[in-house]
């Protein structure tokens, strides 16, 4: 590896021990359904973003959330301390395509139609309010 190489990846390296987020691969449903939970807590307090997908009927829901408590769980070990009501908020939530288990399903006159399995993976990265208003200052 080169220097110039290697001074990139320790800084890419710095700047994520900053960030507190939590990745969860391979959720076997399709992307498009996961987005569409994904973009109703986009942006939200983390424990209002909570309440929602609690009471959401979408079976993508329950998998978001449980990946949005292990961020927080993250950043609470990161800080040391307890996150407080109205502290922290989802920053960014990611939604991109996974592999595709592809399958032939039998059709009329010998042929075979092609089923497509989707998966999806799903980042969540949560900040404090408070970082992102002395930046602002």
């Amino acid at each position: 590896m080169s220097a110039r190489k290697r001074i990139s990846a320790e800084q890419r390296k710095e700047n994520r021990k900053e960030v507190s987020f939590a990745v969860l691969k391979n959720v076997p449903s399709s992307p498009r359904k996961m987005r569409y939970v994904a973009d109703m807590v986009r942006g939200m307090e983390v424990f209002r973003a909570l309440g929602v997908l609690k009471f959401s009927n979408k079976d993508a829901s329950g998998k978001i959330e449980k990946l949005l408590l292990s961020a927080i769980a993250n950043w609470e070990q990161k800080n040391e301390r307890k996150a407080e009501t109205g502290e922290l908020y989802i920053k960014t939530i990611s939604v991109d395509e996974g592999a595709s288990l592809k399958r032939l399903r039998p059709a009329p006159q010998g042929r075979g139609y092609r089923i497509r399995k989707r998966s999806n993976h799903v980042t969540i990265v949560v900040d404090t309010l408070k970082k992102e208003e002395q930046v602002q200052n």
